[in-house]
C-alpha cells in the first residue's frame, strides 16, 4: 500500500472537500503502524499504514474525545473520520496539530521532572472509568495483557542472542517478571509510552499522542520508558510518582526486556 501526498489529497478532496485547498506534506517521522501528514497549518491526516493497525482509528474516534477532558497535559484528538474508498481500503482521520517536538535526551530541560509529568499523566490515565474499555487482545499486540503470551517468543530470543548478552541474567530478568499477574481491576493503558510519542515544547513535556494501541488491562506495558529513556535517578522517581508495587515493576521490566529481544 502506497499511501502518499497523492492519495490523501484525493481522499481530502472527495471526502471533505471544505478542506481541499489546505497543503498536505508528510510530517517528519511520521510513525510506522500509520502515516502521518500536514494539513495545512493546524490540522494533520493519519492513516493506517496496514490491516493490522486498521481497528485503531475506530478506538481512537471513541475513546479519545472522552480522554481529553481527563488530562492536564494536551492529547491528540480526531476531529473527523474518513472512510474508506476504491482506492484506500481503511478507515482514517484528521486531528488538530498539536505543536512539540518528539522527546529527546536533547530537548528535555530536567529528567527529574519529565518523570514527575510522565508518572503524573500515567495516574490521570489509570484513574479514568475502563468499564466499557477493550481488553488486552490482538487489536493492540496484547499491550496490558499478560506478559506469558510472549515467554515462548521471548525465550527463544534470549537463546538466540545469548553469544551476545548474558543469558543466564536475562533469563533471571524474564522468570521475575512472570512471577505475578495484575490481580487489580483492568485499568487503561495507552500501550506505546515512546519517545516518538510524547512531544516537548521549552524543554517540557507538553503532550501525549498515538493511542492507537491503546487498552485495559495491566498498566506495567506503560513503563518501560523507565529503562529506555531515565537514568538510574529518573528511573526512581518516574517508579515512586507512578506507585507501582514490586510485582508490576518486574512486569514492566519484562516488557523492557521483551521489546528489546
Amino acid at each position: 500500500m502506497i499511501i502518499n501526498v497523492d492519495l490523501v489529497a484525493r481522499l481530502i478532496n472527495e471526502q471533505f472537500p471544505e478542506w481541499s485547498h489546505l497543503s498536505i506534506k508528510p510530517v517528519k517521522n511520521g510513525g510506522n503502524d500509520n502515516r502521518t501528514f500536514h494539513l495545512g497549518d493546524h490540522l494533520s491526516v493519519r492513516l493506517p499504514s496496514a490491516a493490522a493497525y486498521a481497528p485503531q482509528v475506530e478506538k481512537e474516534q471513541k475513546w479519545l474525545p472522552i480522554f481529553a477532558k481527563k488530562f492536564s497535559l494536551a492529547v491528540s484528538t480526531p476531529i473527523a473520520k474518513g472512510n474508506p474508498n476504491k482506492e484506500y481500503p481503511w478507515s482514517w482521520s484528521i486531528y488538530k496539530w498539536l505543536d512539540g517536538d518528539p522527546l529527546s535526551h536533547n530537548n528535555i530541560d530536567n529528567l527529574n521532572h519529565l518523570a514527575i509529568d510522565l508518572g503524573s499523566f500515567l495516574k490521570e490515565l489509570r484513574a479514568i472509568d475502563a468499564s466499557g474499555g477493550p481488553l488486552a487482545g490482538q487489536h493492540n499486540f496484547y499491550r496490558g495483557g499478560s506478559l506469558s503470551i510472549y515467554n515462548e517468543e521471548s525465550r527463544n530470543a534470549i537463546k538466540n542472542n545469548s553469544d551476545t548478552f548474558d543469558g543466564g541474567l536475562l533469563s533471571e530478568i524474564w522468570s521475575l517478571a512472570l512471577d505475578s499477574e495484575w490481580e487489580s481491576e483492568p485499568v487503561w493503558v495507552h500501550g506505546d509510552i515512546a519517545t516518538g510519542n510524547l512531544l516537548v515544547k521549552d524543554g517540557k513535556l507538553c503532550a501525549v499522542i498515538d493511542f492507537g494501541i491503546v487498552g485495559v488491562g495491566d498498566p506495567s506495558c506503560d513503563a518501560a520508558i523507565a529503562w529506555n529513556f531515565f537514568d538510574d535517578t529518573s528511573r526512581e522517581v518516574f517508579k515512586n510518582e507512578l506507585n507501582f508495587d514490586e510485582g508490576t515493576w518486574n512486569r514492566a521490566g519484562g516488557w523492557t526486556l521483551c521489546k528489546a529481544l
